[in-house]
């Protein structure tokens, strides 16, 4: 079958693989009818190069219908149309059971002292094919994938592999209520959701925070109001001034480790990822740093007594942080990998609405076949032709 693979920094290429068959008896093989690209893909594009070996498979946002199932798989039928979450949880463990699916018991990568498998994401996350391919195979089918109806186009269902629980339990662990203020720092696919997610819960004013144009516009149309980074010397300074000094009540960083503003960490970074890998692993384990700019603003910018929700994807090993403003400010700060589970029950009910109330079906920019993903990485790397999300056809 054809998949997207990895072959180097900023070179990933479609090429022939053998099908994925099933191994362990929770198994099922899905053949996918859409796939995305995450920014969380862009990490592997570069800062993560020395986590993956050549040929590895990318991907973890996608959906399908069932191929084939395992004997012990009895939740679904060859046919099911199903997204996959890309946290790979078994639903019985003692994390689990208390509904902290990104740190299942059974699929920790306990060699890397890592959380639980995740497809596509490097040998930090159990180098599991991802689903940039025409067929996966999806471990404990049994309780990951989520079943579709049919009647509604892919992209309304496609997202709730990752970006849009993702968004939403940002805004929720920002603990941001009705009458509050929710800052929303970075307008990629995660933070337009974000937008989305918090005026849907009734979060009445959501100030966001971009440096380009057509994010800046989008958000604006769903109601934020919007702040251009490139026209301001401080956000944090201009978010307090939006909020009669005290600063928003919530922050939502949707940017991650490869934020701008740093430009001497981001030459940092470049040359460790490019020593020989044992060497660019041990930097990044023992010495990395991440660019910063973004989590920095968003500790600066919350009130004192407010909480900063880092969706964003942080890696650094020696990171510097404001400890004393942040014990000062009595913040509370959440983090981590999504718990996709945790949330999909409530997301499908939503997703279905009449109406597509989130504008999950319009929030694509681009879709192009398989075939072009190499080119497709390299525009939404760059931000190129106004691309906010982008959606690959096998």
């Amino acid at each position: 079958m054809r998949a997207l693979t990895w072959h180097g920094i900023e070179d990933v290429r479609v090429t022939e693989v053998p099908d994925p068959v099933l191994v362990d008896p929770t198994d099922a093989i899905v053949r996918v009818t859409s796939t995305a690209i995450c920014g969380s893909d862009l990490h592997l594009y570069g800062v993560l190069a020395p986590y993956l070996e050549v040929g590895d498979v990318l991907g973890h946002e996608f959906m399908g219908v069932v191929e084939e199932v395992g004997p012990d798989v009895q939740n679904l039928t060859v046919g099911d149309r199903v997204v996959v979450p890309f946290t790979i949880s078994c639903g019985r463990c003692w994390m689990c059971d208390r509904g902290l699916f990104a740190q299942c018991e059974t699929t920790q990568v306990r060699e890397q002292g890592s959380g639980a498998s995740l497809f596509g994401y490097t040998s930090l996350y159990g180098s599991v094919p991802g689903g940039q391919a025409e067929r996966v195979r999806v471990p404990h089918a049994d309780f990951g994938p989520v079943k579709l109806p049919d009647d509604l186009p892919d992209e309304r269902f496609l997202y709730l592999s990752d970006i849009l629980p993702t968004a939403w339990q940002g805004v929720a662990w920002a603990d941001v209520g009705e009458g509050d203020t929710l800052a929303v720092l970075g307008l990629g696919p995660v933070g337009q959701l974000a937008v989305r997610a918090a005026q849907h819960r009734g979060i009445t004013r959501v100030l966001a925070v971009d440096l380009v144009d057509e994010r800046l516009e989008e958000a604006r149309q769903w109601g934020a109001e919007v702040i251009d980074l490139r026209e301001v010397g401080d956000v944090a300074q201009t978010l307090r001034e939006l909020t009669e000094g005290r600063g928003p009540d919530g922050v939502v960083d949707a940017v991650g480790m490869e934020a701008h503003g740093n430009p001497v960490s981001a030459k940092v970074i470049s040359s460790a990822i490019r020593l020989p890998k044992p060497a660019a692993r041990a930097a990044i384990e023992h010495a990395g740093i991440d660019r910063l700019a973004a989590v920095h603003t968003a500790i600066d910018a919350v009130r004192r007594g407010g909480t900063v929700s880092l969706s964003g994807v942080y890696g650094g090993a020696i990171d510097p942080m404001p400890m004393m403003d942040m014990f000062d400010k009595g913040i509370t700060m959440r983090m981590g990998q999504c718990h996709v589970r945790q949330w999909t029950d409530e997301l499908l009910d939503l997703a279905r609405q009449p109406g597509d109330v989130l504008g999950l079906e319009s929030l694509a920019t681009h879709r192009v076949p398989l075939s072009e993903a190499p080119d497709a990485y390299r525009m939404f790397q760059r931000k190129e032709d106004g691309c906010l999300k982008v959606v690959l056809q096998p």
